[in-house]
Parts: structure tokens; sequence; C-alpha cells
């Protein structure tokens, strides 16, 4: 079967499509999905450098952590999907290949709705949104969010679930376009992040302090990390939640324990991919009984920016580098 693969960890110029051995039938609970279409992360730009391996079992040279496709074979053991159904999920790797063996509770069927293409917009995105605000912060209607870098795949799905749900909004992003972009999502309150980050997390946390009228904010999806994290601290609410799922700007970062104490806060850091199938078919399952039917009604909608070939996957890496992407890229093979 043909994969996307590295051929050495570094630029852009080592993605190849590579022939490789076909996958073994599969077993048990396990599916084999024909991939009509995958997601490309920020995962993959830092996996494609070598940095960021995946678990234990999935090769490191192929690159994935979404896909749509169609089911093609099951194991014994698996009763949820039949052959032909259209299926998306998430994987800790190998989602840019024809085929994908994968743990049946962590697919989910594809509303009739959706292509595809649309679909492989969704699963990282929504999953991970969801399972780190809904799950992690338990955020309920009425109470407030803040996405940092809301014009991402995870930001823009943050954005919808919140607003389907009766939450205040409040967005970052170092594109003044992007908030721009926002507004017909429903972002309440945009704060545009130009210059050093030392200087942006001073300013927008008088922004939050001014926008939530002394208040702050019950939760942060935080998808930048160190260069926010005492400024996120500052922007939080009594018994606020921070849900950190990004670490951009670094991983060190130093802060006054007291604020924490003094205003009883929950610093919860969170990522599907390390997590064992059994956590992933949770994260998975409360996604297909949360924000599944909110899809399927139209009241969600996929945030496709652009569609590449597979062939054309070098292009792909050097457009969601650039930064210049609203919401999810997608491969088509």
């Amino acid at each position: 079967m043909k994969v996307v693969y590295i051929k050495e960890f570094g630029g852009i110029d080592n993605l190849e499509i590579r022939e490789v051995e076909d996958l073994p039938s599969p077993k048990d609970f396990e599916v084999l999905v024909r991939v009509r279409a995958a997601g490309v992360n920020r995962a993959d730009l830092i996996q494609r450098k070598g940095f960021y391996p995946p678990p234990k079992g999935f090769d490191e040279r192929i690159l994935g952590l979404e896909f749509a496709g169609e089911v093609v074979d099951t194991g014994e053991n698996a009763r949820k999907f039949h052959l032909g159904d259209r299926v998306f999920g998430i994987t800790g790797g190998g989602g840019q290949a024809e085929y994908v063996n994968i743990k049946e509770s962590s697919l989910v069927k594809i509303p009739d709705n959706l292509s595809f293409v649309e679909a492989a917009c969704i699963p990282e995105a929504f999953i991970t949104a969801h399972d780190a605000i809904f799950t992690q912060g338990n955020i309920k209607s009425g109470e407030s969010c803040l996405i940092h870098a809301v014009g991402s795949g995870v930001g823009l799905a943050a954005l919808q679930l919140c607003k389907a749900h009766n939450i205040k909004t409040l967005g970052t992003s170092r594109a003044a376009r992007k908030l721009t972009q926002c507004d017909k999502f429903g972002l309440d309150n945009g704060i545009f992040m130009d210059g050093d980050l030392t200087g942006n997390a001073k300013y927008f946390a008088e922004l939050i302090e001014h926008f939530t009228e002394g208040k702050g904010v019950d939760v942060i999806l935080d998808l930048v990390g160190a260069g926010y994290f005492e400024a996120n601290l500052q922007s939080l609410a009594t018994n606020g939640r921070l849900i950190l799922v990004g670490l951009t700007s670094g991983v060190k970062a130093e802060f006054n324990l007291g604020t924490a104490l003094a205003k009883r806060l929950t610093i919860i850091g969170t990522t599907l991919r390390a997590r064992s199938d059994d956590e992933k078919g949770e994260a998975t399952a409360n996604f297909a009984k949360d924000v599944l039917p909110l899809i399927a009604s139209g009241k969600i909608v996929p945030n496709l920016d652009k569609v590449f070939a597979v062939t054309d996957v070098q292009k792909a890496h050097e457009y969601l580098e650039s930064n210049e992407s609203f919401g999810k890229v997608v491969l088509e093979f």
C-alpha cells in the first residue's frame, strides 16, 4: 500500500509517497479502513522533524493522526461496523496511508451530510476540543472560555462547541484576519496578539479583565504553552480551569503559586495521542454522543480550509507551516 513516508527527519523535501508492505488482516476488535482522506496536523510537522515520535507500535516514518474512509474488513469480534460503512476516526499514527487497521472503538460513522474530505477535518480537532473543554474542563452553559490560537483547527472546533452550548467565547490570534474570520462562528471578543510573547501575555490579561468586568474567564484552552502561562493564571476566574493542550512557545514556565491557591485554580495537561486504546475509545464515544448530532444537523460544520492531493503532501506541509491556514488542511487519496 502507499503511504506518506519520511525518508529522513528534517525538511519538507524529505516527504515522499512510498509503497510499503500491506497491513495484516484485522483481528479481534480491529477494523480495516480504506482511507479516502486524511487530516494534516501540526503534530505531523513536528514528527517530520524528528521531535514527536508516535506511541509504541506505530511506524515513526508514516504520518497521520486522523482519517476518513470505508470499512473493507473486520476482525472476528468486531460488530460495530459493516463492510462499506463510511467511518472516520483518530489513530496514534499511520493515518496518511491507503489503509488503516484500528480498534473499532476509535471509529465513528460519517453523517450522510459529510463527504470524506469534510469528515477528515473533524476527528483530531473536535475530539481534542470536546475532551479538553467539556470532559477535562467540565465547562457549563453560561460560563466563559478563552481559546488561544482560536483560528487553528482545534481552536475553531472549540469555538463552535462553546457557541453551541451558550458559552461566552474569547479568542487570541497572531493574525488579525483570522479573528475577523472567526466572527462568523460567533466569537464574542477577539484579541490580536502582535509583538513579543511577554508583552502579549500582559496585554491579553488586561483585556480579559476588561471583557469580563474583573471576573476572569472560567476555562482557558491553551495551545501556546509557557509564554502565556503566568497571564493565563491572572486571567482565570475563581475556581477557573486551565487546560494545556499545546506547547508551541516552550515547555518551562515560572509562576506565583499564590495565584493558584488564592483562586483555587485547576491546571490540567492533556493529550490524545499517548492515551491507551480504551481511553481513546472513551473520548471517541463522548464525541459521538455529544458532538456528532450537532454535526449531522449542520449546527456545527467542518473547518475545512484547503485540500491537497496526497501526492502534493510537501505543498500541504509548506502551507500549514506558513501559518496562512484557517482551519484544517486535508490530503485526498
